[in-house]
């Protein structure tokens, strides 16, 4: 089914986008929303991903925030958009993917605001637009090789929202069914042991040379990449700013690089 919504002008009242910048660098960003940060009223966003987009805001209005803020932040954003502003909320990644997006919806539900995504439908509702962003998984992928070429699952190790039981429960899951693994948030300065709890956990279904790459910093300045194996994965140097890929049971290393094979060489006979 054809869609008929139309893109709206930065122009219009009541507007709200919800931007991805991907993995840090300008170049990095798709075009769309460099268009939005060029034209829009105002900028909203966690003070290091303000910090990474810079030249293209440095006249705008900034709502900028700390971790842990992102209530607050969003709040703020909603509020200058429906005074008749202009707003831009980015996330790093993309803004549905462990971001902001969703944020931005359940707050307009628990505040009982229209919202809308064609700007014809209704000139009084808060118009929300969704710019996609690359996620970390995909960048880290491909400073990795090829290692998401097949089903995977993405796991965040962060407990702040989410109970340790529940991640538990489905790291079990995705490692059972023999999906690469993509880790979000292996480590924090509290919770430093999470990664080798995780590591155990899929050792229980995983050859102990399965490959295992971690990315940090991807595309940003501080940029490091390192392959190694599920066996030596708690010896890695992981922080928040990494992305850790764990192979399935196809998965190799073929010369640094790490990749999940799809099936065609048992298809085709390669």
């Amino acid at each position: 089914m054809e869609s008929s919504r139309d893109f709206c002008s930065t122009q219009d009242n009541n507007k709200l986008y919800v931007a991805g910048i991907g993995p840090g660098g300008m170049g990095y960003l798709c075009r769309r929303a460099v268009e939005v940060l060029q034209q829009a009223d105002t900028i909203a966003g966690y003070t290091t991903y303000i910090d990474l987009i810079k030249p293209l805001i440095k006249e705008k209005n900034i709502i900028q925030t700390a971790m842990k803020k992102e209530v607050e932040r969003v709040e703020a954003a909603i509020d200058t958009a429906l005074s008749g502003r202009s707003c831009v909320i980015v996330s790093s990644g993309d803004p549905g993917i462990y971001a902001m997006a969703g944020l931005v919806f359940e707050m307009c539900r628990k505040k009982n605001i229209a919202v809308t995504a064609d700007c014809k439908t209704d000139k009084h509702a808060l118009q929300i637009e969704i710019i996609p962003g690359i996620p970390a998984l995909a960048s880290g992928a491909s400073l990795l090789g090829a290692p998401l070429t097949h089903d995977f699952a993405a796991i965040s190790l962060s407990d702040l929202l989410t109970p340790w039981e529940l991640i538990e429960k489905r790291i079990n899951a995705a490692a059972e069914a023999d999906f690469v693994i993509v880790i979000y948030n292996p480590k924090s300065k509290k919770r430093s042991g999470h990664l080798e709890k995780a590591q155990k956990i899929i050792l229980k279904y995983r050859d102990k040379n399965t490959p295992a790459g971690i990315v940090t910093g991807a595309m940003r300045e501080n940029q490091h990449i390192q392959l190694t194996t599920l066996e030596n994965l708690h010896t890695a140097e992981v922080d928040m700013q990494t992305t850790v890929f764990i192979g399935n049971s196809t998965t190799f290393d073929y010369q640094g690089f790490m990749v999940t094979p799809r099936g065609y060489a048992r298809k085709y006979n390669l």
